[in-house]
């Protein structure tokens, strides 16, 4: 079984960091940074993990968490939220299997990724 995972996100640094975290964990990661394109591309992708920014363009990572709660396909999908407000992520913690405020550390991703990782 492929271990992929989607980053969305729309900071191109923190992108490359949460993506080189996963690829050390065992994943092959696909990045997005775009709300609507992330909308679009999770009608179709079948994603292990998600690593979740809450404000994208376009589309905000509220509506995408609710579309992967939604989507049967989706049940089984780790999501991991990334935002640096913490009232949001206090919001929206009992739809995420982990809610992370930012900064994110490249060490603490990777170790927590590796750990939902399906062997």
């Amino acid at each position: 079984m492929e271990n992929i995972a989607l980053v969305i996100e729309d900071d191109q640094d923190l992108a490359s960091i949460f993506t080189d975290a996963l690829v050390a964990a065992g994943y092959q990661v696909e990045t997005i940074r775009d709300g609507a394109i992330a909308q679009e591309r999770l009608k179709e992708a079948n994603p292990e993990i998600v690593i979740l920014d809450m404000h994208l363009p376009n589309v905000e990572g509220g509506k995408l968490l609710e579309q992967i709660r939604a989507d049967e396909r989706l049940k089984k999908v780790r999501v991991i939220l990334a935002t640096a407000d913490a009232l949001l992520g206090e919001y929206y913690e009992k739809k995420a299997d982990l809610v992370l405020v930012k900064p994110i550390s490249f060490s603490q991703l990777r170790d927590l990724t590796a750990r939902y990782r399906r062997k």
